[in-house]
């Protein structure tokens, strides 16, 4: 521990989201400051992380500027997608680059036992539920046991892959949950998304026969037949109607049933997307829901039981498929370069405010410049 500093410098989210007089509505954002917190004595399995990136995710924004509550209460610091190199802790570990998954199970209970770790109820995220730890620091520390190594960057910053923690791991579980396989036939809502985008290529990466990406930007859906998709369905001033005779016609270009067998995955979170999904989902099919939101949706479940179909909830990533997910982006399966930039982390605040207001195309990753 001779080389690492006795404080850990990060910009801190001190104050969350001010509610009204109610408590429901929010009236402010959080506030951030830049400060310095004593580091840690690593308990036994903890390893230290050296921060190389973090990205700015939906969920981060969330916990800033909508009031979704976290796990530790401010002050806390923000940020889950990381990647870094070991500078203290296990012995094999140290001097090793790893990304951090976003959740990390306690492999000790009910839910872990069934396989299920990425929904343990003990389970701990950065940047949420790891006392005041998060990403957007310059040190870190986390549980060791399931930190992902990079053995070989491939020419990559380590930075860059902090996008696999979250935005690229949790469409692979997404697939694992619909059982995707080699000759499926998925569609994809949103994606143009900073998540969707992976979706498709995780899809295509595992043997899916046609993919249809959905979504409401023409050129990202354009740009997704590059990464993925094999076709496009502009959701934008279209009623339900216009979009299924769409997608069927599209169905029948691919030589492809139009009313059965579909895997759908959800994941703008956005309501109307939500009911859209809902109307195509059919016979023995299955509605993956990846994306969060608040809406609320209207469906008459018996349908379920008539179409022998399925509506399935998803979690982050089981940080056992981080290694699997890596070997697709490192053979060029699934590529993260066209779809993240790289700032300073002194840039966090302003990054933060045009993220929010959609002011970005790409993934935000922030690097460490104290």
């Amino acid at each position: 521990m001779a080389d690492i500093p006795d404080k850990i410098q990060t910009w801190q989210m001190v104050e969350g989201p001010k509610l009204d007089q109610d408590g429901r509505k929010v009236v402010a954002p959080g506030r951030l400051e830049r400060v310095e917190i004593p580091m840690p004595e690593l308990g036994e399995g903890e390893a230290l992380v050296k921060v190389a990136g973090c990205g700015v995710c939906h969920t981060d924004l969330g916990f800033f500027y909508d009031g979704v509550p976290t796990v530790s209460k401010p002050p806390l610091t923000l940020g889950h997608e990381i990647a870094g190199t070991v500078v203290a802790g296990p012995a094999e570990m140290v001097g090793k680059d790893v990304i951090v998954p976003s959740v990390m199970p306690c492999n000790d209970c009910p839910i872990c036992f069934a396989g299920r770790g990425n929904r343990c109820l003990n389970q701990k995220m950065p940047g949420n539920s790891t006392g005041p730890y998060g990403g957007f620091s310059d040190y870190i520390p986390v549980p060791a046991h399931d930190l992902c190594v990079i053995e070989d960057l491939k020419g990559l910053p380590l930075s860059h892959y902090a996008v696999v923690a979250d935005a690229a791991t949790t469409p692979y579980q997404a697939a694992v949950r619909a059982e995707l396989k080699e000759g499926d036939l998925v569609m994809v809502f949103g994606a143009t998304g900073g998540v969707g985008v992976y979706m498709t290529q995780v899809a295509k990466a595992l043997g899916a026969r046609v993919v249809i990406a959905l979504g409401r930007d023409q050129e990202r859906l354009e740009r997704s037949l590059k990464y993925g998709a094999d076709y496009v369905i502009n959701l934008r001033d279209k009623d339900f109607k216009a979009i299924r005779e769409e997608f069927k016609a599209i169905a029948k270009e691919a030589g492809a049933p139009s009313n059965f067998g579909w895997k759908i995955f959800e994941v703008t979170g956005a309501g109307a997307a939500q009911d859209i999904a809902l109307g195509l989902l059919s016979f023995i099919g299955k509605l993956v829901v990846v994306g969060f939101g608040l809406a609320k949706n209207s469906y008459a479940i018996s349908r379920l039981m008539a179409f022998d179909a399925e509506i399935i909830g998803t979690w982050g990533c089981l940080p056992q498929y981080y290694p699997e997910v890596l070997k697709l982006i490192q053979e060029g399966k699934v590529e993260i370069e066209p779809f993240l930039e790289t700032k300073p982390m002194s840039q966090i605040e302003e990054v933060f405010e045009k993220q929010h207001a959609g002011g970005f195309e790409k993934r935000q990753v922030l690097e460490p410049d104290f």
